[in-house]
């Protein structure tokens, strides 16, 4: 009976006051690796970007070599 009253919204509250309580001082710590990650995935897909570039360059000088 008391599963029937809960709705999405109240297990979401539930978690949100347990990841406040014992998961607080952790907080600092997950963001920082959070930011961490996120840089270095943007500087991969950056290389990524202008390695793909850089081949395609490549490819057009070796498909067209009067082309500069």
């Amino acid at each position: 009976m008391f599963a029937r009253g809960l709705e999405g919204w109240h297990i979401i509250v539930i978690v949100l006051v347990v990841v406040l309580l014992w998961g607080a001082p952790k907080l600092p710590g997950m963001a920082k690796s959070l930011g961490e990650s996120m840089r270095i995935f943007r500087k991969e897909m950056k290389t990524l970007g202008d390695e793909r570039s850089a081949d395609k360059k490549g490819a057009d000088k070796e498909s067209n070599p009067d082309a500069k």
